[in-house]
């Protein structure tokens, strides 16, 4: 199988061992902690209308990403990246102490969820605009396999065995891992050094932006930077005439009229579907056998997505249309076939199976981003892009426990093979993404007035 440390990139890169193994180590305590806390809300409550609103509140501060964005462009990476983790560290902690003096109710546990869920909105904004940063781009999408391979890789060993463990020592023990592995990926952070952007590859200082200049072509339309000196410093201050909103508004014209607006329709679509999926997860896992089952099929969803960010590598050639219809269409079968299935060893791999180009998809396009946008709008850039992309997944969430709690599980987590077809059959109905070349031949983001 493909590994992705090309020319042993990761070994060659001190700050990228950092970041990859800091993602590593709190993508272990976030796997357990997500697992905990929505097997906790239905074992509460035995009700997926209420891990329906777990999932609107842990998902809803996804949607602020937009909001998000340029405080991280202009912000110190490396100390997002750390006050955030030793914050979580602490949040976390407030459940077992409940338990401890017998206060803990449901609504403790959907009070600290979305707390926890906000601050993660600073991290992968401000991660997916560090890396480019900190590899040479010919090495991007190997990076990028890196991360998810951190991400996902760390979730399918750690979603099966939080399973095993919320059946042997309950849920609330496992929060007390989750805040150790927020403070060691806390310590890990604290090594990482990001290159500033305000200097070009020749070391120059970018010009600074002239009244009129469009921030959706000029990379200096807000100078910003990000970065760290050597001692961990800020190394750029906005300019006086910057502003928050100006900033807000340079992300957002960014991606209209790009290719990228009707592109995050299909996301819109099916993280919709997806979202009431997750809800309703543990109750279409509890009719096969518990919270055991709930970890295996959570980490038959990470082990597709691991695979697929694993071989990505081998679809750089493919176009990007003509691929996402394919994956996509492969993927929404094997979903539904999934579904179908009455056994728990049938269901997970063809889910995990389903996923798998799910996972090829999410490293390409990705990557395809972080190489057409300008470093300096990249944060705002991704955090737009995540804002719209999940904005629906909260209210999938919400209407899937409900339509659940009416009907069945299985019903909802069947139409997550429905949103994942609606990609494919949307992509070939729009021409400017169904024509879309390999992502190392697109010149520009932007549609052509035809398209």
């Amino acid at each position: 199988m493909y590994v992705p440390f090309r020319d042993n990139v990761l070994f060659r890169n001190a700050n990228l061992r950092r970041l990859v193994f800091g993602r590593l180590v709190t993508n272990a305590g976030d796997s357990v902690y997500a697992i905990a806390a929505m097997w906790l809300v239905y074992d509460l409550t035995g009700s997926s209308a209420y891990t329906g609103l777990a999932g609107l509140l842990t998902m809803g501060p996804q949607a602020l990403q937009v909001f998000i964005g340029p405080l991280v462009d202009h912000w110190p990476l490396r100390r997002i990246l750390v006050s955030t983790q030793a914050v979580q560290a602490v949040l976390v902690l407030v459940i077992p102490l409940a338990s401890y003096l017998d206060a803990l109710s449901v609504w403790v546990v959907l009070t600290v969820m979305p707390l926890v869920s906000f601050l993660n909105q600073f991290v992968y904004p401000a991660q997916n605009a560090a890396l480019p940063r900190i590899v040479d781009q010919e090495d991007l999408v190997s990076a990028n396999s890196l991360l998810s391979l951190a991400y996902q890789g760390v979730d399918m060993a750690f979603n099966a065995l939080a399973g095993v463990l919320v059946a042997a020592v309950g849920a609330v023990t496992l929060y007390l891992l989750d805040s150790v592995s927020f403070a060691v990926a806390a310590a890990l952070f604290i090594g990482l050094r990001v290159p500033k952007t305000s200097e070009s590859a020749g070391g120059e200082a970018e010009k600074d932006a002239e009244p009129g200049d469009d921030p959706t072509t000029t990379a200096a339309a807000v100078v910003t930077d990000g970065g760290d000196d050597a001692d961990g410093s800020a190394t750029a201050d906005v300019d006086e005439d910057s502003s928050y909103l100006a900033d807000l508004r340079a992300g957002l014209s960014f991606v209209r009229g790009t290719i990228l607006l009707p592109l995050l329709v299909t996301s819109v679509v099916a993280n919709g579907t997806l979202g009431g999926v997750w809800a309703t997860m543990p109750a279409f896992a509890d009719a096969r056998g518990g919270p055991e089952a709930y970890g295996v099929l959570m980490a038959a969803v990470a082990g597709g997505l691991l695979v697929g960010a694993l071989v990505a590598s081998w679809f750089e050639e493919w176009p990007l249309g003509r691929l996402t219809v394919a994956l996509y269409a492969f993927s929404g079968s094997l979903w539904l076939a999934a579904v179908a299935s009455s056994s728990l060893v049938g269901t997970a791999g063809l889910l995990a199976l389903a996923l798998v180009p799910v996972g090829i998809s999410n490293v390409i396009v990705v990557t395809m981003f972080q190489t057409m946008v300008p470093d300096d709008l990249l944060g705002r850039v991704m955090a737009t892009i995540g804002s719209i992309s999940t904005v629906a997944m909260p209210l999938g969430s919400a209407a899937g426990g409900l339509l659940a709690d009416a009907t069945s599980a299985s019903y909802v987590v069947a139409g997550g093979g429905l949103g994942l077809l609606f990609v494919a059959v949307y992509v070939v109905a729009i021409p400017s993404l169904r024509r879309l070349p390999r992502a190392d031949e697109l010149e520009t983001l932007r549609r052509t007035p035809t398209e």
